[in-house]
This record gives structure tokens, sequence and C-alpha cells, in this order.
């Protein structure tokens, strides 16, 4: 748990060799999620990012290209601050160790650990990369190259200075044990507890074969060791030296969120170099897991970048938010695909969230002149659809302290479902067709609008820190005065949009995506994409009336079959769908991916008889055809049923 009444959060400070992909986008959005939750809670959050660039490698990039260093990585540094204005980052401070506010911090931890007798010259020799920043003794090599990057590494010999890491290992060790919270998740705890106990080597924090870095303080001929500079951000970000109340305010850091591949540093060098500076650690270092691309990490020799920017461009910020946020256990590996990213879209944002704004704004548009009424006493079922939101949110909150942002967000999407279900067991449109008849049914249409009404604002704030354009998008749809931005969590409580408000129907939030598959060399493969302007549902049928009612003949254009499953598999990369095959009486087998994973097993499915849409419009799903949709029942605690026949009948029989 976040101290109370403040919450600081850092992402990695970013390396400006190149641009940035979208990995980098992970880290960023989900700290910017965090950082606007607590906001929303009602604290007082600093959130910290900023850029990493000092170092040989940057040294030698602007040789290559001709330039100074500082010219060099102005450029490139004026890429990240686009791309977070892009994507809504709400950072407190952009820190450049560059800075001159930095390097005097940094030359102050250096003096101060130098005088306290925990830096000492020597001479090093041995194995460092480059591309990392990292010096390696010849035992961690594999194969002779970089264990973290697999590139050649350069046998150097240099006069240097050495922090006494090995002084503090048990200390260290201690307060991992005694603080099981400081390094997350216990994964990633238990491979740096074993790291430790293998031996700390003392590390060398200087070097002399270049001088794009801040300067050693007691010998001019070195610069500080890029890590050693790179950490330190955390401490100047909140004012160390120069603003005292601010950095006695947020200091310890309530959350570092890294990638994997550098929680060594921030859970080994950075507790250490605060240890003998005599400051509180932070409370957790949080390591996620890679954003890969086929299974493998993304980087710029393997052609396998994905631009973030042309992501944006092609299905804009909230929707890449959401998929990143999403789509990924946090803290563990997760797997980048445009096909995937269209399904989440689709799926998720446009049947689900859009769908449900859109038809409720349809309804008070249509049945009561876009005025939100005043509702009449709750039945059980609006009751429901309230006591869910309470509990939704609560679950929201405590998972979000535990940084699970994919789970908190798989929790509002049950409410966003409920709310969609609510609309099809409260017949809205029912009640509107006997309020002449029956005055009961136009109390009953008002309580029922009302509620959609409300349930879109507790949605709005719900998905704020998440999809911060959506969320405003819907408020202003609500005609809500005050302000987005005032909202904070004791406004989740039910009933307080105000009967009277005047609503503002816009077009849809996320028009349905087709696409189709396009080449892209032997780079990513991209996605030919075309919004599809009108609400529809998750098979491209377009979606029912905003008042529910079809025809007969509407109804006859399904054609609903009778299938024998004749195998299950699951669907590789996926953890809810599976892939069948059915026999529909048509002489060979159909293939339909359905979304039931979590509800039943494959080798459970060959000889059930499931009813099947025939005559749906093949689509592409995690790269598999599916070939129809099954039906199946669901109940709003998430128990799903197949709908099967009640006594077997020929593959291919006609259900009507």
């Amino acid at each position: 748990m976040a101290q109370t009444g403040k919450f600081y959060i850092t992402t990695p400070i970013y390396y400006p060799s190149d641009r940035l992909h979208v990995g980098h986008a992970y880290t960023t959005t989900a700290a910017d999620a965090l950082a606007r939750w607590h906001r929303f809670l009602g604290e007082d959050v600093f959130f910290l990012t900023g850029s990493d660039e000092h170092g040989q490698k940057i040294q030698r990039k602007a040789q290559d290209r001709g330039v100074t260093p500082r010219q060099y990585v102005d450029e490139i540094v004026a890429t990240f601050k686009r791309l977070w204005e892009r994507l809504d980052i709400s950072y407190d401070r952009f820190i450049r160790t560059t800075d001159a506010d930095h390097e005097q911090v940094v030359q102050h931890v250096f003096q101060t650990i130098y005088d306290k007798g925990d830096i000492y010259k020597s001479t090093y020799e041995g194995w460092y990369c480059v591309q990392c920043e990292t010096f390696w003794l010849e035992s961690k090599l594999v194969d002779g190259k970089c264990p973290d990057c697999g590139r050649p590494v350069e046998l150097l010999q240099e006069e240097s200075y050495f922090f006494r890491l090995s002084k503090y290992a048990d200390r260290l060790l201690r307060h991992i044990e005694e603080h099981p919270e400081f390094i997350q998740p216990p994964g990633r705890r238990n491979e740096m507890v074993a790291f430790i106990r293998q031996g700390l080597e003392d590390l060398c924090v200087s070097r002399t074969t270049f001088d794009w870095g801040v300067p050693v303080p007691v010998d001019s001929r070195h610069v500080v060791y890029v890590w050693f500079d790179a950490l330190t951000n955390y401490l100047t970000g909140v004012g160390y030296l120069r603003d005292d109340a601010r950095f006695r305010r947020y200091w310890p850091a309530d959350v570092h969120l890294v990638g994997k591949e550098i929680v060594r540093f921030h859970t080994i060098i950075w507790p250490i170099i605060l240890m003998a500076l005599d400051l509180p650690l932070p409370r957790r270092v949080f390591g996620h897991g890679w954003l890969l691309f086929d299974q493998a990490k993304m980087s710029k020799s393997k052609g396998n970048v994905v631009d973030p920017d042309v992501l944006i461009d092609r299905y804009g910020s909230d929707a890449i938010r959401y998929f990143l946020l999403r789509e990924i256990s946090f803290g563990q590996d997760g797997n980048f695909s445009e096909e995937a990213l269209v399904d989440r879209i689709n799926a998720d944002l446009a049947n689900d969230l859009g769908n449900l704004v859109y038809r409720s704004l349809t309804m008070l548009e249509r049945y009561a002149d876009g005025v939100v009424p005043q509702p009449g006493p709750p039945t059980a079922l609006d009751r429901q659809l309230q006591d869910l939101a309470r509990q939704v949110a609560g679950e929201a909150r405590s998972l979000l302290d535990d940084l699970q942002i994919n789970t908190a967000l798989a929790a509002i999407w049950r409410f966003i479902g409920r709310a969609n279900k609510y609309i099809d067991q409260a017949e809205p449109w029912r009640e509107h067709a006997r309020r002449d008849q029956d005055p009961q049914a136009a109390t009953r249409l008002a309580t029922v609008l009302y509620n959609l009404a409300e349930a879109l604002r507790v949605t709005a704030l719900l998905v704020g820190p998440f999809l911060p354009r959506t969320a405003r998008s819907i408020w202003e749809q609500l005609g809500i005065s005050q302000a987005f931005e005032s909202q904070r969590w004791e406004d989740l409580a039910w009933g307080r949009i105000a009967p009277g408000t005047r609503t503002r129907k816009g077009q849809p939030l996320f028009p349905r995506i087709e696409t189709k598959r396009q080449e892209a060399g032997n780079g990513p493969k991209a996605l030919e994409s075309t919004p599809v302007p009108a609400a529809t549902t998750s098979a491209g049928a377009p979606a029912a009336p905003a008042d529910g009612i079809i025809t007969i003949d509407e109804f006859a254009r399904v054609d609903l079959r009778v299938a024998t499953i004749l195998e299950a598999e699951p669907v590789k990369g996926s953890d809810r769908l599976l892939k069948l095959r059915v026999d529909l009486g048509e002489g060979r087998p159909r293939q339909v991916v359905a979304g039931i994973a979590r509800w039943y097993r494959p080798e459970d499915l060959p000889g059930k008889q499931i009813v099947v849409v025939a005559n749906l419009k093949p689509a592409r799903l995690r790269g598999e055809i599916s070939e129809g949709m099954l039906l199946a029942g669901s109940t709003e605690d998430g128990k799903l049923a197949l709908v099967t026949p009640e006594a077997a009948l020929p593959p291919g029989s006609k259900v009507k």
C-alpha cells in the first residue's frame, strides 16, 4: 500500500540511442495509469520519467552522425516527449541526466560516498558491453557475449574508481527478507536473492576512455559510470539538495516501475547507493515482463520493433493504451500482434464499451428527449447493477494496490458487460411502448434510463486512468457540468448524476475495424484496417436497434444449426480461445474459434453437440479462421454454459 496522502512513481529513464518502441510505451503507460488512479484516490502524486543521456554509446553514435553528443540527444529526446504527449502521459517532471541540477546531485552523491570510504581508486580489467553500458565477469558471459543483449563485449583495462557493493550485501539481504514487498513480483525477488548470495563484486563507477558524462568531483580525468549517474535521477526528480520540503514529502519512492532486464540495477546497486547515503530505500521495485514480438524481445537489429506512433495514427491513443494494459498479465512477458490489438478493439472497446455508451445515449435521446429523468423506486434488478458497481470499484482498488492492472481492467469490464445485460433484461423499449396505458411503465422507464446514465458516469470514472480521452468523451456526452478532472473516489457513489442533466450523444466511440492481412517484408506483419462507422456485434453483424426489437424476417436471416464437436484444442498464445472442428453435416468439418477456455477443457468437448450460427461471415481470430459462432449462455457472475439440444440430433439439423 502507498503511504497515506502521497504516491511517488517512476519509470526508467530511457536511453536516447534511438526512437522509442512500443515496449517503452508499455512501461510508461502502465506508470501513467497508476499515477492517474492514485490522483483519482485523492493522493498527492508525483510521476517521474525522463532520459538517460550520458555514456560511451551515445558519444559513439554522435561521432558517427558528425554532431555533438548534446545535439544528438536533444533530437532524440524531443521524439520521446512528442510520443508521451500523444499517449497522454501525465508526468510531473521529465528529467534529463544532462540537467544542471541532476549533475550537481550526481557529484554530491559520489563525493559523499567517497568521503565515507566506500569508493576507492584501482584498476579495472575485464569485459564491458557498450550496448548495455554494463561490466561483466568472464564467468557471466554467454558464448563470450553479453548475457543481456547477446552482443560482443570489449576487453577493457583502465584506471577506475570502485564502489564497495560487497560491504552492504548482508544488510541488503536482511532488508529484502524483512520487506518481501520490496522486489516484485516474487520470482524477481528470488532471482535477486540468489544473485546476491553468489557474492557481489565491487562496482566500477568511473570511466576515462571517453568524456561524455558527469565529471568525477575528486578526479576530473574521470566521468561517472552511466548507471551510477542514471539511478540518482530518482533523487533529483523530487528536489534532493535543492528543495528539502519536497524531497521529505515524496521520498522514498512508492514504486519504481522497470523492465525485468534492469531489475538487478534497481534492486542491488541502487539500494546500496541509498544505504551508503543513509537514505530510506524505495518501498517497491516492480519488474514487469517484456513485450515480445513473435516470442522474441523487440530490437532494431532483429527488425521486429513496433513503432507506437504508427499504431496511434492507425487506431488512436486510447486503443493502444487499453491493449497494452489489458492484454498482458502485469509482471509476465506478453506477445504483441496487431491482430490481437484489433481483436481487443473490436471485442472490448467497440462491442462492450462503445455499444453500451451509444445504446444508452440513443435511448435517452429517443425516450426522454436527451434529459436524464427522475428515477422511481429501484427493483432487485436495479440493485444488482448498483451493488456490482460498488463491488467492482472495490476490487479494482485492491487489485491496483497490488499493481494487477490487467486484472483490474477485467473487473471493470465485468461491470460494463453487466450494464449491457441490464439493458436487455430491463427492456426499456417495452416500458416505452406501454407508458400510455400503464403509468407504472413510465416510472419504470425513467428508472431504467436514469440507471443507464449513472452506469455510464461510473464507467467513465473507472476507465479514466486507463482511457483518459474516452472517459472525457463519455463525460461530455453525458452533459455533466462538473469538470471530469475534479472527480475523486467518493464520486463513485451511486446516484450522483442529477436528474434534468441534458445529454449530448456523439458518434460511436470505437468504430468496429474490419481487416485484411497485408505482407510487410521480413518485419512485423501489418493489418490493413478499415473502421466500420456503425456499432456492430463481435461477429461483424449490425448491432441490434437501440430499442432491441427485430422483425421475424431479420431473425430468419440467422441460420442456426446443430453441430457435433469432433476435436478441440487451445489457440496458441491465448488463454481464452479454443479451436473446435465441428461436423455440420456438410461433408467436411468446419473450424470454429470460441472464447470458452475458462469453462471447458479441450479433452471434454469431443462428441458434445452444440448450436452454431452457420451463415456467419468467416473471421480470423489470433491467426485462426473461424467459420461460425457457437451459442452459449452466461450469468452476471461470469458462469458460462454452451447451448446444447436436449436430445441428440443429426449434425446440420436446423434450429428454429
